[in-house]
């Protein structure tokens, strides 16, 4: 017999209460600890524990020049969130090797920690956001904190290095081969050059213009590809896609690299591209993975791109009149009607990884 005091469907509510705010704990955990895993990248922690092996508190703090009260607690705290092991034995910290792709080699595909400066913007733009969520007017990519600029080019690079030539490029029909002997490329939406001087790196028969609206990246741009010695392969341009109708210049590839999604009006910017593009020439989009239904789109990566697409992917597309406001988190089908609609003959994917959608389409 049931005990008067005893609610089944009152004791099952309560679980849920407990269960969901053990997640909501957790992001809150992981949220602070963000903090912490920057302060890690930007004091040399990180690096100093993968060039050391197991090491004492105060031995990880000479290494890098600080106070060692200050990095026992940052280490036990990296501990308790796993990134870090300890041996009780000997009270050193290890920081693993499969842990240093991510957290402490730059040169790695995997290295995630300039990352944190992108959620770093978020919270210090946070006022703004909100008036933007508010007034429904957007908030352009110029308008937030500088630590966007530089965190989004970092992020992006090492991915493209391990990729862009490599796979994304020869995944397209001939177009490899075109770059090799000498072919023009445009990059819309370039921000700070990272993908255009890879590609110029790679293809040094070929030129390359760079293009976006935020002055200020065009600046560095310029200054990256000086230092990449590929300055004279390289024009660096303020603008926006619609530059390229009137251009008399024609393309034998016009690249997209994340930035597709960010446009006010996409349509208009793949249109415009079509008129400045070689007849046998290829447009290439590459875009965060998504699927079509949002209902489909879960997990840390949708969440990811989400969450970044509220805060400046769609607030950027709103702030330009937004006639699509795609989202970071469109689906192929979506990306693929655009191209239709602006009049590209074909249109396909050329190839996904769970980062990235590679979208390819011929005039």
């Amino acid at each position: 017999m049931q005990s008067p005091s005893s609610n089944p469907i009152r004791e099952d509510m309560q679980r849920r209460i407990e269960q969901f705010a053990g997640q909501v704990v957790t992001d809150l955990a992981a949220a602070m600890a963000g903090v912490m895993t920057n302060l890690g990248h930007k004091l040399g922690l990180y690096r100093a524990m993968a060039e050391s092996g197991p090491i004492h508190s105060d031995e990880l703090a000479r290494r890098t020049a600080t106070n060692e009260r200050s990095v026992r607690e940052w280490l036990n705290g990296q501990v308790a969130g796993g990134y870090v092991l300890f041996d009780t034995d000997t009270n050193q910290y290890l920081l693993p090797p499969e842990h240093v792709f991510v957290l402490a080699n730059p040169d790695s595909p995997a290295f995630l920690t300039p990352a944190f400066d992108v959620a770093a913007s978020l919270w210090h733009d946070e006022d703004q956001i909100l008036a933007a969520f508010r007034s429904g007017k957007g908030m352009g990519w110029h308008e937030h904190n500088c630590r966007l600029f530089t965190a989004t080019e970092a992020f992006f690079r090492n991915g493209y290095r391990a990729h862009l030539t490599q796979t994304w490029i020869p995944s397209l029909s001939g177009v490899q081969e075109k770059l090799e002997n000498g072919g023009c490329v445009a990059d819309v939406g370039c921000g700070h050059g990272a993908s255009a001087i890879l590609m110029a790196q790679a293809f040094p028969k070929s030129k390359f213009v760079g293009i976006d609206y935020h002055e200020s990246s065009i600046t560095v741009a310029r200054e990256r590809a000086k230092q990449a010695g590929v300055a004279d392969q390289i024009r660096f341009e303020v603008g926006t896609a619609r530059v390229l109708a009137s251009s008399k210049e024609r393309f034998d590839l016009v690249c997209f690299m994340d930035s597709f999604h960010d446009m006010g009006d996409p349509l208009e910017a793949v249109w415009s591209c079509r008129q400045a593009m070689a007849p046998n020439g290829a447009l290439m989009l590459v875009e965060p993975f998504a699927k079509d239904r949002a209902e489909e789109n879960v997990g840390p990566v949708a969440r990811m791109y989400y969450s970044a697409s509220a805060g400046f992917c769609t607030q950027n597309a709103l702030s330009q009149g937004g006639r699509y406001s795609l989202g970071a988190q469109a689906g192929a089908t979506q990306l693929l009607a655009i191209l239709k609609d602006a009049g590209f003959r074909s249109a396909k994917v050329a190839m996904e990884t769970p980062f990235n959608l590679v979208i390819e389409a011929r005039p």
